[in-house]
């Protein structure tokens, strides 16, 4: 696959790695976005893997309300200092990401957020439902895998694609603030409320 010009500056932008760094670790990964990042963290070289293991305890709780008061969002951000936390910058990605939740009703912040439970669950249904649609049985793993996949993709919050821009996922949103703004930033946890659901819903 050809590395383009405009791959290694949005690689660039999201890690702050050097030039050459970033057109090798897209060379390395085959021009996978998401690769090359898990490379540059793996070599040390992108700024939000180094910045990751910082204490994050400033922040905000960015609340939104839609449809007249009908449906609620909170979601709790963090970064390193109270000076950041007050800042425009940090508080758009805070609002960004209550508009994301409004918008894809996520479940999970992270993959690893997910309940084993719930994976298997999803397993089982991709695989009743491909044979069901009379896959042949040596693929109905496979097709229930991907299905998993989607699955997880529209669950989990990171891995969504971004509202305003479906080629930037949510983590490539993050990986970018954290290199524009200089902080470890992190998600911590985010609740979405409806008018008259149930706490069973």
């Amino acid at each position: 696959m050809e590395i383009t010009t405009d791959m290694i500056k949005e690689l660039r932008a999201a890690t702050s790695a050097g030039m050459l760094d970033c057109r090798k670790a897209l060379t390395e990964s085959g021009g996978d976005y998401q690769k090359a990042v898990d490379y540059l963290r793996e070599k040390g070289m992108a700024t939000a893997a180094k910045r990751a293991d910082r204490q994050a305890s400033q922040g905000i709780v960015e609340l939104y309300s839609h449809g007249n008061g009908r449906v609620g969002f909170m979601v709790e951000v963090n970064c390193e200092t109270d000076f950041v936390g007050r800042s425009d910058t940090f508080r758009q990605f805070a609002h960004e990401l209550s508009l994301q939740i409004a918008a894809s009703a996520p479940k999970f912040v992270h993959e690893k957020d997910i309940p084993e439970s719930v994976l298997k669950h999803e397993l089982d249904i991709g695989m009743a439902r491909a044979r069901e649609e009379g896959k042949p049985e040596a693929m109905l793993e496979k097709i229930a895998s991907g299905r998993l996949e989607k699955f997880k993709d529209e669950a989990v919050l990171l891995r969504q694609p971004y509202i305003r821009d479906e080629t930037v996922t949510i983590e490539k949103l993050l990986h970018q603030n954290i290199a524009s703004i200089g902080e470890n930033i992190v998600i911590r946890r985010f609740q979405r409320w409806e008018l008259g659901e149930s706490q069973e819903d």
